[in-house]
Formats: C-alpha cells, sequence, structure tokens
C-alpha cells in the first residue's frame, strides 16, 4: 500500500503556506493564484473562474459520471467601515468573524493603491489601568477599533496614507504545527482541506493513478458569504463533496485526530448513498473517522445545490477544534482524510 503519510505531510506543508498568505472573502486574488500554480506543479490542468475560483481537472476514465471535490481558500475577515476622527478604524466584519475572539489580535489593512499597513485590533480605551470598566465594555464591533502602527490621530492623516473605506483588514493566523502533531492556526477553515487536496493531487500524480471517475476540485473564494460553489459544476458531474473542516465540540464525537463524515448540518441532511459510501470507504481504508450531525454549519455543496445543480452531495473533513476562532486539527486528521478520499474515489 502507498505510504499515505508522505501526502500527509506534503498536505501539511502546503497548508502552512497558503496559511501565510492573506485571503479574506472577496479579497482573494493572490492565495488563488498560489493554489494555481501549486496544482500546475503537480501537472494538472488549471482554470480560474469568473469570480476568481481555481478548477482543476485530476484525470479519470468516465466523464459522464463526474465527481467534483469543493474547498475555499477565503477565509474571515473584516472591512473598513469608518474613519474615524481620533485616527482609528471602525471595522465590519467578513463572513462569521466575531470580535471578541480578535481582541488584541495583529492585522493588516490591505490597501486598493497604497500598500498594507499594519495594527492592532482593541477595545476602545484598552488600558486596564485606565479603563474603569475594561472588564464590562462590550465587546462590539461599533465599540473596538483598530489602531494603526502609524503615527496619526485625525481621520485626515490617515487619508494621506491611502486607506479608504472598503479595505479590507485581515487577520495574523498564528500558525504553528507543534512536535505533537498539532496544527494551530486560525483560517484553517478551509486552507487545511485546500491543503489536503493538494496532498491527494500529489498523491494520483506519484503513483500514476487515473481514477475511473472523472475527477474535478474546486477551490472557491467566496464560501464564507455563502455563494462559492453556487457555479462552475464542470459537465458531467454527477455528485460533489465539501471538503471542509470537521466540526469538534460539545454532543459531537469527532476529535482533531480523525476525518469527520458530516450526515447532517444546517442545510438538512447530506445524500443517503454518499455517507453511507464515505463510511465504507472508511473502514476499508482503516481510516479513524465519526459520523456527527453540525448544528450550526453550511457548505459549498450546498450552495451548489440551491443553484440548481442536479447531483449527489457529501461532506468530509478533518477535525477542527475551536472553528471560526484558533482553531486545532492535527496530522492525524489529515492522513485519515486522505484515506477516506482515495477509497471513496478509487
Amino acid at each position: 500500500m502507498e505510504n499515505m503519510n508522505t501526502y500527509m505531510e506534503f498536505a501539511v506543508e502546503k497548508t502552512v503556506a497558503l496559511l501565510a498568505i492573506d485571503s479574506p472573502t472577496g479579497c482573494t486574488e493572490e492565495a488563488a493564484a498560489w493554489t494555481q500554480r501549486e496544482f500546475e506543479a503537480l501537472g494538472f490542468p488549471t482554470s480560474r473562474t469568473a469570480k476568481g475560483g481555481v478548477l482543476i481537472a485530476l484525470g479519470g476514465r468516465d466523464p459522464k459520471n463526474g465527481i467534483l471535490l469543493e474547498a475555499h481558500t477565503d477565509t474571515l475577515g473584516g472591512m473598513v467601515a469608518e474613519i474615524k476622527a481620533n485616527g482609528r478604524l471602525r471595522i465590519v466584519n467578513l463572513g462569521g468573524l466575531h470580535c471578541h475572539s480578535i481582541e488584541g489580535e495583529n492585522c493588516r489593512v490591505h490597501t486598493k493603491f497604497c500598500g498594507v499597513y499594519e495594527g492592532t485590533f482593541q477595545i476602545c480605551n484598552p488600558s486596564v489601568h485606565v479603563n474603569d470598566n475594561f472588564d464590562g465594555a462590550a465587546r462590539s464591533y461599533s465599540a473596538m477599533e483598530v489602531v494603526l502602527d502609524e503615527n496619526v490621530s485625525t481621520a485626515d492623516e490617515v487619508k494621506k496614507l491611502g486607506i479608504r473605506t472598503g479595505d479590507f483588514v485581515c487577520f495574523d493566523p498564528r500558525t504553528r504545527v507543534t512536535e505533537s502533531g498539532y496544527i494551530k492556526s486560525r483560517f484553517l477553515d478551509d486552507k487545511l482541506s485546500v491543503g489536503i487536496l493538494l496532498g491527494y493531487a500529489k498523491y494520483l500524480h506519484d503513483n500514476g493513478i487515473v481514477p475511473e471517475r472523472s475527477v474535478y476540485v474546486h477551490v472557491t473564494t467566496y464560501e464564507e458569504v455563502g455563494h462559492g460553489g453556487s457555479a462552475s459544476v464542470p459537465e458531467g458531474v454527477t455528485e460533489a463533496i465539501s471538503v471542509d473542516m470537521g466540526c469538534v465540540g460539545d454532543g459531537l464525537q469527532c476529535t482533531e485526530h480523525q476525518v469527520s463524515i458530516c450526515a447532517k448540518d444546517s442545510g438538512g441532511p447530506y445524500d443517503f448513498n454518499v455517507v453511507k459510501g464515505l463510511i465504507e470507504a472508511a473502514e476499508r481504508e482503516h481510516a479513524d473517522y465519526a459520523v456527527d450531525v453540525y448544528p450550526h454549519y453550511g457548505s459549498d455543496v450546498e450552495a451548489t445545490l440551491r443553484a440548481g445543480y442536479d447531483l449527489r452531495h457529501g461532506l468530509i473533513g478533518s477535525g477542527v477544534y475551536a472553528s471560526h476562532g484558533y482553531e486545532r486539527s492535527h496530522r492525524d486528521g489529515v492522513l485519515n482524510t486522505l484515506k477516506v478520499l482515495k477509497g471513496y474515489i478509487g
């Protein structure tokens, strides 16, 4: 049997590289270009969608029964909503980024014409030695602000830097891979899955494997706002599987060491036969897996279905703890996800 650990390590390496590229939803060009180059370096043809996503053809013998694997490279982030009179920035969230989880976090403001500026996201009046109500102060986007690492104290001084309303605010991922195999970072959702799909593509390439079914990958760029997978399904595709983060939390079985197979999320149940087939593949490949129902979740493949495509659908992913916060997974979860992809697609 092929040593899938090799492809797990490759997947982790590529994940770390991608995490270093800022790509809040709506500002994903650099990450998409990187993704395209990485798949092409493995010998697979790619193309770009009008929305900025990347389509990859991994080959296959049956173009009339194709399978589409969907992951996304867009992440949570912020956008400048107001340049305040004191030279600070009021921002709004992009996707489900909760402001209390990024208090004190370093960030970068990507301007449209004048480069990138650094700052920190803080509550207003953040000094404990000054603010009598530090503990009771509201944590909301209207009560918090970006403090720029520039000598500015008025709105006009900020505007002279080239910062405008509508500029993107990106937060430090703080990526770390521990000796014990844990992968800690913001935005593992869903850059870890892009890394996993690169690992799967390398497995096909290195072993000269041509799958029985035509296999495509769509790395989308608007998943975090709900319409990433709503277009660009290749002709002949009859099934689509989101490769996204698996949920870890109270009431669920999955851990960071497992691959999660989702039976149902906020959008309803996943296809019976697809879920059954994924379980069978996990057991054939001796992958450590869990089947779970996610209480608050939506995926690219649901956007595909809502757009009117007639196909079967499923969802798998490496278990991720503290989703939409400072997230954590493990090399084992990556390996088990690769095993399921290998076993399911054949």
